[in-house]
């Protein structure tokens, strides 16, 4: 008898401090601790979503050089975190924030992952990570753990948002753009956290819930507005990507070409991004195309929307930044602007034309 109302007690406990509703579970029911300054505070400066959302599954970092940055999940965490940073987490039940390499997480529980299919959820004390698993289930490790699992499982997670996205979210931004929000380049804008600040500061938009206000943002990014001083590459509405078959003039920003004499005449294909381009440059037998004359490759610089020559340019892999087929190589005119972008976005490695394989290229689909 004892033991049951134990039970009773620990599930009190837990629906009165934390929201038993797996959707609103992690969600902040008291005032948030922020720990990143500037503009972009109140959003993840990985996937732009919003800390109050998703506060008691958030991680904050403070770097060497004094830098502080809040994300939403330790999946976002694991994009940026460096071994010598010190790392926080908000406690699911106080929503304080602890030391994360001395908390205990609870792993696989039935409330909803954020940013992953997993959920990791935080303890200070090992007593509550215990109580919450008596309701919730779940195993209980370490940071170490958690952190392994969620780097382990980064690239299936990052498929699934990335089908999200695509087909659901970018979507629905796009309609509400239309129908509620000024014109806004955001060419010069260069992370979903960016443009939600830029809408809200400066009204763009009218009367956007939170998640209508991601959605645009991310329809936003994926479309970022291209100027003709910039020397866009040119795609017509009907161009359809000969490796994947998607429409290329939805993704400007991403589109690159393959320009050829056919008969003595001029003619191009066009690709929704440098992975699709490279798929078919490197084995054109796969699309009967092995006696093609090449006579110029045209890729998108990033920053300026700008087209480049492709043989010219530097490649960077491995980032944070997702094309309209998930991972990308991501080109720019000069050495300075892959470096940078590299700090910016967690880049692995930057390569030449010359140096892409094809095991590259398709190591980066999967």
């Amino acid at each position: 008898m004892k033991k049951i109302y134990l039970i009773m007690a620990i599930v009190i406990t837990f629906t009165t401090n934390i929201n038993a509703e797996a959707p609103q579970f992690v969600k902040a029911s008291k005032t948030p601790i922020l720990l990143q300054d500037g503009k972009n505070k109140n959003w993840c400066p990985v996937c732009g979503m919003s800390l109050k959302m998703f506060y008691k599954t958030s991680h904050a970092i403070e770097t060497k050089d004094g830098k502080k940055l809040h994300f939403c999940s330790i999946r976002c965490l694991v994009n940026k975190f460096d071994k010598n940073s010190k790392v926080s987490v908000v406690d699911a039940k106080t929503e304080k924030m602890i030391d994360a390499k001395k908390a205990y997480y609870v792993i696989g529980s039935k409330v909803q992952g954020t940013m992953a299919m997993v959920s990791k959820l935080a303890f200070e004390k090992e007593q509550d990570a215990k109580e919450f698993q008596v309701i919730y289930g779940g195993e209980i490790v370490d940071f170490k753990k958690a952190f392994e699992m969620a780097k382990k499982s980064l690239e299936a997670d990052n498929k699934k948002r990335m089908k999200k996205i695509t087909k659901k979210m970018i979507p629905m931004g796009k309609k509400i753009y239309t129908k509620k929000c000024n014109n806004i380049n955001v060419s010069k804008l260069d992370t979903v956290s960016d443009i939600k600040t830029y809408i809200v500061e400066n009204k763009i938009c009218k009367n956007l819930n939170p998640k209508q206000l991601h959605a645009t943002a991310l329809y936003l990014n994926s479309t970022k507005s291209v100027t003709a001083k910039n020397r866009p590459i040119s795609v017509t509405k009907d161009e359809k990507c000969p490796v994947c078959g998607m429409f290329v003039y939805k993704y400007p920003v991403w589109a690159t070409q393959i320009h050829f004499n056919n008969n003595d005449k001029p003619n191009h294909y066009s690709f929704d991004g440098v992975k699709d381009m490279m798929k078919f440059y490197l084995e054109p037998k796969k699309y009967n195309q092995d006696n093609l004359k090449i006579t110029k490759l045209l890729v998108t610089n990033y920053y300026t929307n700008e087209a480049i020559d492709a043989k010219k340019a530097f490649f960077v892999m491995g980032s944070d930044v997702f094309g309209p087929m998930g991972h990308e190589l991501i080109p720019f005119s000069t050495l300075d602007e892959a470096e940078n972008f590299v700090k910016d976005h967690n880049g692995k490695s930057i390569i030449t034309f010359d140096k892409i394989t094809i095991k590259m290229v398709f190591d980066l689909d999967k």
